[in-house]
């Protein structure tokens, strides 16, 4: 079982110093608890397997949902999802502000499988907070930020809830006072056919609607593409073959900690000395270069129901699960 790292997490003051200073330490693959206009987020690069796997690790989170990639402006959203003339008028009408899109990947895009919960979608805002778009626009690409609490605790408003959650969690919470809107931003997904509100938040759905000049469907049921919903994954076209010991004739095989060496056949390991923060960040990517080979069925090494690797393991029995 890996042990807790902990650290001291530092309070950054607001302005030009804490802009920088926050900037460094994401670039670094660290977390800093940000300042919206809605609710302190925990921020990790987006594009860092590694840094969103620490984010899960951080909150405690029992699955891998998708999380919002927070972006500096509309041109650096339009660079991670493809935008149709409905997001151009929403973005147009609330961003930056409380609102966020679920748009079909851009081609080139750069938040990382993990972030997205191996989708082929990607949830974007712009914050309202210029202390934190600063911050996202110095570290030089979008920035995953789910709530600064434990998973299941009350959404943070302030640095001292912050605190209260991940002290010790995480490297440091800039201090951009108390959020004005206190609750989470809306989200609509645009992902072809009618726009779908998936959760309530900060932009009502009249105003929403009044820029669209339609309506807002419901959330499909089983299309649970959206933080804050249960999980949905991406599915490989091979069968998983979980908690095996060795591998078959024929299979690909998916390690953990060195179980497969020197098996035949292709082999990629999540973590060969089974890290399981390093497991995490690199589940989607190796499930779907191994999926990509060609294999009909995947063997997955065992792997530690403690800390990520009950996620991991979620994840992975949502995959093995037989389709209809």
């Amino acid at each position: 079982m890996q042990e807790e790292n902990k650290r001291v997490t530092r309070l950054l003051a607001s302005g030009p110093a804490g802009i920088a200073q926050a900037a460094s330490i994401l670039r670094a693959g660290g977390l800093v608890a940000l300042p919206t206009e809605t609710v302190y987020g925990l921020g990790g690069l987006a594009a860092n397997p590694r840094a969103v796997a620490a984010i899960y690790r951080a909150k405690g989170r029992p699955s891998f949902n998708p999380l919002i990639a927070h972006v500096a402006d509309v041109a650096s959203a339009r660079r991670e999802g493809v935008f149709d003339l409905r997001a151009e008028k929403l973005a147009e009408a609330f961003w930056p502000g409380p609102l966020t899109l679920v748009l079909p990947l851009a081609p080139g895009a750069s938040v990382c499988d993990l972030a997205r919960a191996g989708l082929d979608s990607v949830a974007l805002r712009v914050p309202a907070n210029a202390l934190t778009r600063g911050v996202i626009a110095a570290a030089g690409g979008p920035v995953a930020a789910p709530s600064a609490n434990l998973s299941g605790h009350v959404s943070p408003s302030t640095p001292a809830h912050v605190l209260a959650d991940l002290e010790g969690r995480i490297e440091a919470v800039l201090n951009g006072g108390a959020c004005l809107v206190g609750v989470e931003s809306t989200i609509v997904a645009l992902l072809g056919g009618a726009p779908r509100l998936l959760r309530p938040g900060g932009v009502s759905r009249a105003e929403i609607e009044r820029v669209l000049g339609e309506g807002l469907a419901g959330a499909e049921a089983g299309a649970l593409v959206a933080p804050g919903m249960l999980a949905s994954h991406y599915a490989p076209r091979a069968a998983l073959r979980l908690d095996a010991q060795h591998l078959e004739e024929g299979e690909a095989g998916l390690d953990f900690g060195g179980r497969f060496t020197g098996a035949p056949g292709r082999v990629l390991d999540l973590s060969p000395g089974g890290d399981l923060t390093e497991a995490a960040a690199n589940l989607f990517s190796m499930l779907r270069a191994l999926d990509a080979g060609g294999a009909a069925r995947i063997a997955v090494a065992p792997i530690p129901e403690a800390d990520l690797g009950e996620a991991i393991n979620d994840r992975l029995r949502r995959a093995a699960a037989p389709r209809g």
